[in-house]
């Protein structure tokens, strides 16, 4: 079910953050830009921008990500968790074909909308004010990828992170896309994909520098793997992580 959000508590919560909101205006130069930018990048953004939520930094990180495991040989598959309106993986399914190449897309969520965060998550109390939000349904999604035909190969796995990744057959993974929001679910997103991502592969995390909670699952996951790799930043939330060879 979806909570009464309350923006006013939201916005006073978020003002307080002064790289988010000078973030937000480059945000909002960026997006001026790519509505009437000839590049290619910005090509592909008009088409999905009225479905995501995606900053145009992060978007762009998974059409460069996309190009290098293509351009580099990367093996396996591109995984999204948490596709919402499905933008951001039709973004990567656009940039494939644009690069002629073939591979499966595997599409993870509720498609109910977000569930409700826990107690680990150090923000609990405004993060469960989005219970239910980004809510994008099967139907919604499939009709998105028929009408820019980029749906061969694509696959809608419904249901909670938990249940789902640890039962679903997904081979190699060439680029994994984390957009959980939450503790739980980014952490099972790394517990059960990670070791499944090609060395030399990408994993971009796309709440990073905005929920406390999927920070934490970050932190934590690659301190208890030893993993020194950088996090490169894509904007004030976005993150981006070459897997280690």
């Amino acid at each position: 079910m979806r909570r009464q959000r309350h923006p006013i508590r939201e916005i006073l919560y978020r003002a307080r953050d002064f790289g988010l909101v000078a973030d937000t205006a480059r945000r909002v130069v960026t997006m001026a830009w790519d509505r009437i930018s000839p590049l290619e990048f910005s090509v592909l953004y008009r088409q999905v921008r009225f479905h995501t939520m995606c900053s145009n930094a992060r978007l762009r990180g998974l059409h460069d990500g996309v190009r290098y495991v293509v351009r580099h040989g990367v093996p396996g598959d591109l995984v999204e968790c948490g596709c919402a309106r499905g933008g951001s993986a039709a973004l990567m399914a656009l940039t494939l074909r644009q690069l002629a190449s073939r591979r499966e897309i595997w599409l993870f969520d509720t498609f109910a909308g977000l569930p409700a965060p826990t107690l680990e998550d150090p923000d609990y109390e405004i993060a469960d004010l989005f219970t239910g939000d980004c809510l994008g349904t099967v139907d919604e999604v499939q009709a998105l990828f028929d009408r820019l035909q980029v749906a061969a190969g694509v696959h809608f796995v419904k249901g909670l992170f938990q249940d789902t990744l640890p039962v679903t057959p997904v081979g190699a993974i060439a680029l994994l896309h984390i957009d959980g929001d939450w503790y739980e679910s980014v952490k099972a997103c790394l517990e059960n994909l990670y070791d499944r991502v090609t060395p030399g592969g990408i994993i971009q995390f796309d709440d990073y520098g905005y929920w406390k909670g999927a920070r934490k699952a970050v932190d934590e996951f690659l301190q208890a793997r030893g993993i020194r790799a950088p996090l490169r930043k894509l904007d004030y939330s976005g993150r981006s992580l070459l897997k280690p060879e």
